[in-house]
């Protein structure tokens, strides 16, 4: 068990000086508004995730349906040349 808490947490930070015109401290007023910009940006943000994710899934979707399509397209392809071949060379 370690009983001098210094080796187990390491010293705080000394203090930024505070440089002239700079306030200490922030009134309720100012933390809420800063809260409140701070909501509305991470908000936008969401929006703007949001909107080029549902963009992503349909763009995926539309690739998904031309996979297929060539798929079938090249499956037709090889039983016809299939076919061809078959009735050419055994008939």
């Amino acid at each position: 068990m370690i009983r001098d808490l210094s080796k187990m947490y390491p010293p705080a930070r000394h203090p930024v000086p505070r440089q002239p015109g700079q306030q200490l401290k922030f009134t309720v007023t100012e933390s809420c508004d800063r809260i409140k910009e701070e909501f509305h940006f991470l908000q936008a943000q969401y929006h703007s995730l949001k909107l080029e994710c549902e963009k992503l899934a349909s763009d995926k979707t539309e690739m998904q349906r031309h996979y297929v399509m060539y798929y079938e397209m090249s499956y037709g392809l090889n039983i016809e040349m299939h076919n061809l071949f078959y009735t050419t060379f055994y008939s």
